[in-house]
C-alpha cells in the first residue's frame, strides 16, 4: 500500500478509459464537466437524484459489435450471443436484449418473467440453473425455448413434467462439468471437479440415455469454467474434454450436439491498474481455433456457436454517480464518504474488487494523495474503493465510478435500510427513467405488523 502522505499521480487517460465510450470533458460555464452521450452527469444527478446508476447505449451495442464481428472473423458455422440476465435485468434491459436479437439467459422464475413481460421470443430464452424448482421448471416449459439441465434430478424432474404439455417446444441442453476452472476468484468459479453446477463423464452419459430414449428434443451442450478471467488458455483443455465427451456420445448413442455453448464469462478492466486489457477478439479467437482444430480431428460437424459474453457486454457501459457528503481525516488515511456503497454495490466487499473514480466537475484536477472511498453503511467492509490518487474533493461534490454495469444492482440489498438507486439509460443524447428509485414505502410494502393477540398482556 502506497505511503497516505506521498503524492499520486492521476492517470487521466486511463482512468477516462473505464468509463462509457461516450465519456468526455467538456467546458461548461466556469468548470469542465464530465460527461457522458452529451450529458454532464452533474445534470443527471441534479434530475434524478443520487445514487444514481446510468447506462450508456453506445457502449452496450458497440460490445455486441465487437463480439459478432469477432466471431465472423474466426469461425465458419452459426453463431450467437446471449446476454446474462443476473449481471443485471429490469424490462428496458431485456428489451435492448431482444431488440439487439441477443438470447437472454435467465435463472429462475423472476427473470422468466421479466423476460416475458419485455416480450423476448420465446426461442431466445435459455434457463440456466443449479437448482431449479417444480415451478421453474413449469415456468420454462411453457415461457422459454432452451432449457440448461444441471443434474440428473433435474432432467427426470423434467421428464415427469413434459407429458402434460401437449407440444412442448423447448428443446434441451445438458450442463457439462468439465472439471477444469479458470484462474479468477474462488467464488467465481465453476468448472472446477467438485462445482456444484454441472454433471461429470457418468452422468452425462446417462442423461444423454434417457433423453433418447424418451425421445426428448436433446439439442445442445453447454459449460462454463468460472467469471471474469483474464486469460483464455485454459477453455482450451475444456474444450477439448467436451469434443472428447461428443466423440464419445456420438459412438454410443449416434447423437451430436447441434449447439456448444463454453460458457462466458470473459473479463473487463476495472481500475486503470488492469490496462491493457487482451481484445474480446483474442478471446474469441481463442475458443474458434481450438473448436475447429478439435472437431476436424474428430470427425464431427461444426456446432453452433453460442458465446455467453456475460459482464464484458455491459460492464462499462455502466458508471454510479454519488454525493460526497462528508470528507475525514484520520492518522493514516484521507476518507471520502458517499451516500451509496455495499448496498447497492457489494462486490469489493465479496471480492476485494478494485474500481476506480473520477469527480464529475474539473476531473482534470491534480491529485493530492490518496484516498478511500466509503459508504455510509454499518460495516467496516464497506469500502468501495482504497488508495486512489485523487484530487481535493470536498462535501457536496459528486464522483463518478466507471465500470458500474454488472453484478452490483443485480447483487444489491436494502442493508440499513437503504433504498435501491434509480437507473437511467443514455442514448443519442438523451437520458430516460428505466427503474425509479426505490422510495421508504417501498421498503415495507411486504411487512405485515404483528399480530394483535401476540401484544395483549398476560
Amino acid at each position: 500500500m502506497a505511503n497516505p502522505l506521498e503524492m499520486q499521480q492521476i492517470h487521466l487517460e486511463s482512468r477516462l478509459a473505464l468509463f462509457p465510450r461516450s465519456t468526455k470533458i467538456a467546458a461548461q460555464p466556469g468548470l469542465e464537466a464530465l460527461t457522458i452521450a452529451g450529458i454532464p452527469l452533474q445534470e443527471l444527478a441534479a434530475q434524478f437524484g443520487t445514487p444514481l446508476y446510468i447506462y450508456d447505449r453506445a457502449t452496450m451495442d458497440g460490445a455486441v459489435g465487437e463480439y459478432r464481428q469477432a466471431l465472423s472473423e474466426a469461425y465458419p458455422g452459426e453463431t450467437g450471443l446471449t446476454y446474462a440476465s443476473k449481471s443485471f435485468l429490469c424490462l428496458a434491459i431485456a428489451q435492448w436484449a431482444a431488440e439487439m436479437d441477443l438470447w437472454l439467459d435467465v435463472t429462475g422464475i423472476g427473470e422468466m418473467t421479466i423476460a416475458h413481460a419485455a416480450a423476448v421470443p420465446k426461442p431466445r430464452i435459455l434457463v440456466h440453473g443449479v437448482n431449479k424448482s417444480q415451478l421453474d421448471l413449469e415456468t420454462a416449459v411453457s415461457l422459454a425455448g432452451v432449457i440448461v439441465v444441471d443434474n440428473l434430478s433435474e432432467l427426470n424432474r423434467l421428464i415427469e413434467i413434459l407429458p402434460f404439455y401437449s407440444e412442448p417446444s423447448v428443446d434441451i441442453w445438458l450442463r457439462f462439468r468439465p472439471g477444469l476452472a479458470v484462474h479468477t476468484h474462488a467464488y467465481t468459479q465453476t468448472g472446477q471437479i467438485d462445482s456444484k453446477f454441472g454433471m461429470g463423464l457418468e452422468d452425462m452419459e446417462q442423461a444423454v440415455r434417457l433423453c433418447m430414449e424418451k425421445g426428448l428434443p436433446l439439442k445442445g451442450i453447454h459449460f462454463h469454467q468460472g467469471s471474469h478471467f483474464h486469460d483464455p488458455s485454459p477453455l482450451k483443455p475444456a474444450l477439448d474434454s467436451t469434443l472428447d465427451l461428443i466423440s464419445r456420445l456420438r459412438n454410443r448413442f449416434d447423437w451430436t450436439p447441434q449447439a456448444l455453448c463454453p460458457g462466458g464469462g470473459w473479463g473487463v478492466p476495472y481500475h486503470e491498474d488492469d490496462l491493457p486489457h487482451l481484445p474480446v477478439r483474442d478471446y474469441i479467437r481463442t475458443i474458434c481455433n481450438q473448436l475447429l482444430a478439435g472437431c476436424s480431428s474428430r470427425c464431427l460437424p461444426l456446432p453452433r456457436l453460442q458465446i455467453e459474453p456475460g459482464r464484458s457486454l455491459v460492464a462499462q457501459a455502466g458508471t454510479a454517480i454519488y454525493r460526497v457528503d462528508t470528507v475525514k481525516h484520520t492518522p493514516g488515511r484521507r476518507w471520502l464518504l458517499l451516500n451509496g456503497g455495499m448496498a447497492d454495490n457489494p462486490r469489493p466487499a465479496l471480492y476485494r474488487a478494485r474500481y476506480s473514480a473520477l469527480p464529475a466537475a474539473n476531473p482534470q484536477r491534480p491529485s493530492i494523495g490518496p484516498a478511500w472511498l466509503a459508504g455510509p453503511y454499518c460495516e467496516s467492509g464497506d469500502i468501495l474503493i482504497e488508495d486512489l490518487a485523487m484530487p481535493e474533493v470536498e462535501p457536496g461534490e459528486l464522483v463518478a465510478i466507471p465500470v458500474s454495469g454488472a453484478y452490483q444492482l443485480s447483487m444489491g440489498s436494502n442493508y440499513n435500510g437503504a433504498p435501491r438507486p434509480a437507473v437511467v439509460w443514455l442514448s443519442n443524447g438523451n437520458a430516460a427513467l428505466i427503474q425509479r428509485r426505490e422510495t421508504f414505502e417501498d421498503l415495507i410494502r411486504r411487512d405485515l405488523p404483528l399480530p394483535a393477540r401476540w401484544n395483549e398482556k398476560k
